[in-house]
């Protein structure tokens, strides 16, 4: 019994010792992933001067399926002009499709040249042609088959509309549910389809340069692909389990001592 007794205080020293050790792991292994972040190079009040002008029209092309809507003091003549939208191009879609002679047949107008056109352009063209048969007519005018398509690791990926000229990054990211938290910020990937040719572009967008980037607007039909940052959920989870297995660990020798505790 005296045995047992004198190797007590031995056995107490080992079992205190794995368990603050497992303690000490478990809280060193906290901090071990890397946190992707936005402009994280900006730290206090700046100017960031050379951005990149969004004064960008692109040009109404044939295949473009357009919103065209008028308001006048004309109101009869603005009922037949807007529920005039001709047939689609797809089913899913009504508007004024632009053929591929480059024109687009509206009501009273007939065929009007668009293709070649800023969608300005269009709405400068269309309201000095209607009046003469409206008063002050107004004319708006929006893309409605130009898209951005969002994948990866967002909150929401979508075929995002995109009735104006361009958006930018940040704007298409906000719309799709942000970056998640496994999401690599500083590579997401642009794929834009010009010609025949497809160009892919990573931007950096914890880098404040991004803000003087051709590629910060994006274009129409552009595919933005955020990756996910896979050996981050790896780590995660087997720091996870590891920190279950040392807390079930350190458990059951905190409740070995107090059992040994009573029985001496």
């Amino acid at each position: 019994m005296s045995k047992i007794n004198n190797s007590l205080p031995a056995l107490y020293s080992r079992l205190w010792v794995m368990i603050c050790g497992a303690g000490l792991f478990v809280l060193s292994s906290c901090g071990t992933t890397r946190n992707y972040v936005y402009l994280k190079n900006i730290e206090k009040d700046t100017t960031i001067s050379g951005l990149v002008s969004k004064d960008f029209e692109s040009k109404i092309q044939p295949g473009d399926q357009l919103s065209i809507v008028v308001t006048s003091l004309s109101s009869a003549e603005d009922e037949q002009f807007n529920k005039a939208a001709a047939v689609s191009l797809t089913p899913s879609m009504s508007g004024f499709a632009v053929y591929p002679d480059g024109s687009v047949l509206l009501h009273r107008l007939g065929k009007v040249q668009a293709a070649g056109l800023t969608r300005r352009e269009l709405q400068n063209k269309l309201q000095k042609d209607l009046l003469g048969y409206m008063k002050e007519p107004i004319v708006n005018v929006g893309y409605l088959n130009h898209k951005v398509t969002v994948i990866g690791a967002v909150g929401k990926p979508q075929v995002l509309p995109m009735p104006e000229e361009q958006l930018n990054i940040f704007e298409v990211l906000v719309n799709s549910g942000d970056i998640k938290p496994e999401g690599i910020k500083d590579k997401v990937m642009v794929v834009r389809e010009e010609g025949n040719a497809k160009k892919v572009r990573h931007l950096n967008l914890e880098d404040k340069a991004i803000f003087n980037d051709q590629w910060y607007y994006l274009k129409p039909n552009d595919i933005v692909y955020v990756k996910p940052d896979y050996s981050k959920e790896d780590k995660e989870l087997k720091r996870t389990r590891t920190q279950s297995t040392i807390a079930m660990a350190t458990g059951a020798a905190s409740f070995l001592l107090i059992v040994i505790d009573r029985l001496t």
